[in-house]
């Protein structure tokens, strides 16, 4: 079968516990969700300019390219068909690690079971996305220590409800705490962590769209 791609390229990896490593990226498009702040709506819109590609000619790119790490994304990579299959066979290739960047509405445990060996990058969508509603609530049980749980904010609202949910739930995986670009100060945000006492939560910022403009692609 073929798997649709928006884009393919090598940069650097601008979040996650794999900041800064290079990656192959691999963009699926199509999305279930539609967050307030997307900054990759083109990739989930109807007109968006794919290419068609066999599973042998994607791991023959990603062993050609040298490079180590593979982070597929989107839109929302595991919506397309034979994904587990696909990803099960990049994280077999010799030396390649692979990390899924997932929106949090997808129910991880078959892709778990047929790709163990894949890293999963959980992002949960907070009120101001507009998609908390869309959560799998059940994944947050699932994500292992391999696997990373990010929390994007853009207000007070929206950190006060993730504390609300690190408080319920028992997520024993590295917790990632990011800014919507330009809508909230990280100072802020590190006073939150501060008088919340989150020690176990990480604050991040989005590595390319300081080295790159924010709404340039392939990067």
């Amino acid at each position: 079968m073929n798997y649709s791609l928006a884009e393919r390229f090598v940069s650097i990896n601008g979040e996650g516990q794999f900041a800064g490593l290079l990656a192959v990226f691999l963009r699926l498009p199509g999305c279930n969700l539609r967050c307030s702040y997307c900054d990759t709506q083109w990739a989930n819109e109807t007109d968006c300019k794919v290419e068609s590609l066999p599973k042998e000619e994607i791991l023959s790119y990603v062993t050609e390219t040298g490079v180590q790490h593979v982070t597929v994304t989107g839109g929302e990579p595991l919506l397309q068909a034979g994904m587990a299959d696909l990803l099960q066979s990049l994280s077999l290739l010799p030396h390649v690690q692979v990390e899924v960047e997932t929106n949090g509405s997808v129910d991880l445990s078959p892709f778990l079971k047929a790709a163990p060996l894949v890293h999963y990058t959980m992002d949960y969508k907070l009120p101001q996305s507009g998609m908390e509603s869309a959560m799998h609530l059940p994944n947050l049980s699932l994500l292992r220590e391999m696997d990373t749980l990010k929390f994007v904010c853009g207000s007070d609202s929206d950190l006060t409800r993730m504390g609300e949910l690190l408080d319920k739930h028992n997520v024993r995986v590295p917790i990632y705490l990011s800014p919507v670009f330009g809508q909230i100060t990280p100072a802020d945000m590190v006073d939150f962590m501060k008088d919340t006492a989150l020690y176990q939560v990480r604050l991040q910022l989005q590595l390319h769209k300081f080295i790159w403009p924010p709404e340039q692609r392939g990067v």
